[in-house]
């Protein structure tokens, strides 16, 4: 334990959480079995759609080790509640009643029908295959344009219509920019739909406390507060009563921002059964159950100038809510509305969000939610404008920004903008990418006609990163409040404990809260214990996700240490009879400006603050404090991605040659851990460019149920990420960090599909919906070509 004058923000300090995660040593919460477990099993249905006519249990119950098979009509009487919707995003919303069992009828295929309790889990699902359920099939509705028209089936019946709100916004006078564009371009696009697919499925324990009616809850999940606050409403347990904890955490990437079924059935039958109850999920079940990602259909329309300045933008959304909102449901599609307008300076906007229920399996979170499909859709008509005007996309996009700011902008959907830099951003990746010399080499290879031709694809993006501030913005409805809480100490070693609201899943808080500590308090990052994912450490917290951790979480590390460093300021001051004014801190210690006197380190006024035998008068023991942070606005992270395809005109296989990156998320704490982030998060919008489907048939059955079927990208699959970037300070926070989490998830897929199609362009190819596989590059350019003969 030392004194340090070294600064440890802005350097890649190894992350602490490795050791453990590498050796074996990271506890997992399938890892948990408490004596007496009871393993839970989950019968789900086999079809989309269908009222259930019978369930036998008999055989079931006979398996050896089997202790209950229950059904909606045995349990259901245990909630208080359904599964709730956290994000209603209109007064006039539909939501159905969503029962953690399916009561009379199932909505999609995996809907929960009966659940098994046995001494072990593989008893359990040997038990569950053994439950004879009756369907009479119903009419599947599985796309979102065919669901809203008239006579279509019904979802729930009970609604009158598939149709769930209508989320409308509107800036300037729209219908006079269109009425004045020398071009309008139209554009329709597919965001198919994705499954998270973490390295760790959900797992929960429920286990009941042996006095006080209590339980502890460990669960695979992002957001324990919320799980904690929402079970215990659903269930009707005090929230005092229910102790939530986030172990180690494989992954969660939106899909575990959620409160789900078996979590509310885990925690009533422990209190049924007073026994431990183990619930972990298979990858089959996975994709059947856990909320996929995206699904819309996107219209947009441009209107522009022949010199290429836009004039005005609409968008026209269907996104597909599945069978059920979940927790975030109908407010994805609606958080992307502010960044459909991208970095682009334009008078007037429109956008519109139907949401529409399917019998699918429900959407949700995933990774850049929101505003990776509008990025995607905003790039995708820019080069779309850039064909129509036979203009350079990059000249068109840079005609187009935002100037050089510094402080809040108003941008075209209406909402303040924190601070940009684009063009310097967008110029550094075209610099780096060496664009000028890729589009000589293109026009070489078209001009030869060559087999393999080059593709040069642009992803510009920005997005609502620092979720979020606790009032209403924008007219977008929050249900719980957007700040967070964090509580720093020092004990009497000297040592420094962190506890911080937010419960992270990979992004290595424990090693950059450290890194924020050590610099404020004069400490190392060794010295410094970071706490997270219990609600008995942690009793207030609004968790991980939006890219808010570092801009609303890390904020509230940094001023809570402030004020601890204030506190020993004051005391220091005392114990070196001096005044305040002329105490100074370095390196860890206090001592009088201007003398060569003794000083105080920090860990030595701690164990003062401790002992408090020697306190200014009215000075409450101990360096400790607390700080709730409310941001007043959203970050805005920005960047540019450019990928580089080749493209086998014969074949349709797509290679990536190069990518380059450059992003701005402000300050930077660890450079290594903000490059972790965009390779994770550029694989993920790789994979839904190029490979990813969560597919159904017509009738609605999953056709991706497994890994064999859901094509996810391997290390062989992925070029070499060239990253850089540009510092634009965020000005909502002390910090001026705005946020990485997602960034690469929402400018990879545009640039990755673009590159693609500008493969292809001069064979007459305009369009390739996501995941543009060899299969649908081929098909896009044989019928560009007016050729009918099958794929070779």
């Amino acid at each position: 334990m030392t004194q340090t004058a070294e600064r440890y923000v802005g350097r890649s300090l190894p992350r602490k959480e490795d050791a453990a995660l590498l050796t074996g040593r990271a506890t997992w919460t399938d890892d948990i079995a408490p004596a007496g477990t009871l393993h839970l099993a989950m019968v789900r249905s086999p079809v989309p759609h269908a009222r259930i006519t019978r369930i036998d249990t008999a055989a079931a119950r006979a398996v050896p080790g089997v202790v209950e098979v229950l059904t909606a009509r045995d349990v259901d009487g245990e909630f208080a509640a359904g599964i709730p919707c956290g994000w209603p995003v209109t007064e006039d919303i539909k939501i159905p009643d969503h029962r953690p069992l399916a009561v009379s009828e199932v909505k999609h295929v995996g809907d929960g029908v009966a659940v098994v309790l046995a001494g072990s889990a593989a008893a359990a699902r040997d038990a569950a295959d053994l439950v004879e359920v009756d369907y009479e099939p119903l009419p599947a509705v599985v796309d979102v344009e065919a669901a809203l028209e008239p006579g279509a089936p019904l979802v729930h019946p009970e609604l009158g219509t598939n149709h769930c709100y209508t989320w409308p916004l509107a800036t300037g006078d729209v219908d006079a920019a269109f009425a004045a564009a020398d071009v309008v371009v139209e554009g329709r696009y597919l965001q198919q739909r994705v499954i998270a697919s973490p390295m760790e499925p959900r797992a929960v324990v429920v286990v009941p406390e042996p006095v006080g009616g209590r339980f502890t809850m460990y669960t695979s999940t992002q957001v324990p507060h919320f799980v904690r606050d929402i079970l215990a409403a659903i269930c009707g347990v005090p929230d005092t009563a229910l102790r939530v904890v986030a172990p180690d955490v494989g992954g969660g990437f939106g899909a575990k921002l959620n409160v789900y079924a078996e979590e509310a059935l885990a925690l009533v039958l422990a209190r049924r059964t007073r026994r431990p109850v183990k619930w972990t999920e298979t990858r089959s079940e996975h994709h059947l159950a856990t909320t996929h990602g995206r699904g819309q259909v996107q219209r947009m329309a441009v209107a522009a100038t022949r010199e290429g300045r836009i004039l005005g933008m609409k968008v026209e959304l269907l996104a597909d809510m599945g069978a059920y909102l979940q927790l975030l449901t109908p407010g994805i599609a609606v958080f992307g509305a502010f960044t459909y307008c991208g970095l682009y300076d334009f008078g007037a906007y429109s956008f519109t969000c139907r949401g529409v229920f399917t019998t699918l399996t429900p959407t949700d979170a995933y990774r850049g939610a929101g505003r990776s499909e509008a990025a995607y859709a905003h790039e995708r008509i820019m080069d779309d404008l850039a064909r129509e005007l036979d203009m350079d996309p990059a000249e068109l996009r840079l005609r187009n920004l935002h100037p050089k700011f510094l402080e809040p902008r108003t941008v075209p959907s209406g909402v303040l903008y924190d601070s940009g830099d684009y063009e310097a951003c967008m110029r550094k990746a075209l610099a780096l990418v060496d664009y000028d010399a890729l589009r000589e080499e293109q026009a070489r290879r078209r001009e030869s006609g060559e087999v393999v031709q080059l593709g040069v694809g642009i992803g510009n993006f920005t997005e609502s990163g620092g979720l979020s501030p606790s009032k209403v913005a924008a007219g977008v409805r929050l249900q719980s409040g957007g700040w967070e809480a964090a509580t720093v100490r020092m004990t009497t070693s000297g040592r420094v404990e962190v506890v911080t609201g937010t419960s992270p899943h990979g992004q290595g808080h424990e090693t950059t809260w450290s890194q924020l500590v050590a610099d404020k308090l004069g400490v190392h990052p060794d010295d410094v214990v970071v706490l997270h994912g219990d609600t008995a450490v942690a009793p207030f917290g609004r968790d991980t996700y939006g890219s808010r951790s570092l801009a609303v979480g890390g904020t509230a590390v940094y001023l809570a240490a402030g004020k601890v460093l204030d506190k020993a300021h004051r005391i220091a001051a005392h114990l070196l009879e001096a005044d305040e004014a002329d105490v100074e801190f370095v390196g860890g210690r206090f001592s009088v400006a201007g003398t060569s006197g003794p000083g105080v380190t920090i860990q030595e006024v701690a164990g003062a603050a401790s002992l408090a035998a020697d306190l200014p008068e009215g000075m409450e023991p101990n360096l400790t404090a607390e700080h709730h942070f409310d941001p007043p606005n959203f970050t805005w992270p920005f960047g540019t991605h450019v990928c580089v395809v080749e493209v086998d005109t014969e074949t349709g296989h797509t290679r990536i040659r190069r990518y380059v990156a450059v992003d701005d998320c402000g300050h930077v704490v660890n450079p290594q851990i903000v490059e972790g982030q965009l390779h994770g998060g550029i694989a993920q919008g790789i994979g839904q460019a190029l490979y990813e489907q969560a597919a159904f048939d017509a009738e609605g059955n999953p056709t991706t149920g497994t890994l064999a079927d859901y094509t996810i990208p391997s290390a062989t699959d992925l070029p070499w990420f060239e990253l850089d970037q540009t510092v634009t300070p965020s000005s909502t926070n002390p910090l001026g960090v705005k946020g990485i989490g997602e960034s690469g998830a929402i400018g990879s897929s545009p640039a990755v599909v673009n590159a693609v199609i500008d493969a292809v362009a001069h064979l007459g190819v305009r369009h390739v919906d996501m995941p543009a596989t060899p299969q649908a590059v081929w098909r896009a350019i044989t019928e560009a070509r007016g050729q009918t003969h099958r794929h070779p």
